[in-house]
């Protein structure tokens, strides 16, 4: 019985981080996402993976195979939205939660960036 208890405690708050958005103007969003993008850039240095928060910046980060010349997108991609990844660059959500969700694109073996968040 208190595991059930738990379990609704438990999707009921992942339920309240989801709404979590923040209420920036496109200047102050724009910043936030390059900053933060900027953040995990020096913490997961490298060419494999690119992750891209349109419209407001992509890097390039973990080791792998950098970009085909004639094909500039590289093997691995992650999408996301830019609340979607504030929320979790901040530690609100985190990455199952927004995965669980469907809030991230990624194809690619190496697209897991769990263990480089929260990045503050």
């Amino acid at each position: 019985m208190a595991s059930s208890s738990l379990a609704q405690l438990q999707r009921a708050s992942a339920e309240l981080r989801m709404r979590v958005s923040p209420t920036l103007g496109r200047r102050a969003m724009a910043m936030a996402v390059r900053y933060s993008l900027y953040l995990l850039e020096k913490r997961a240095p490298g060419p494999g993976v690119e992750v891209r928060v349109a419209p407001y910046a992509a890097v390039k980060v973990l080791d792998g195979p950098a970009s085909d010349p004639h094909n500039l997108t590289p093997p691995d991609v992650i999408e996301l939205e830019p609340v979607v990844w504030l929320r979790m660059a901040c530690g609100v959500t985190t990455w199952q939660e927004e995965k669980d969700e469907g809030h991230i694109a990624a194809v690619g073996p190496r697209d897991d960036l769990r263990r480089f968040l929260p990045l503050v």
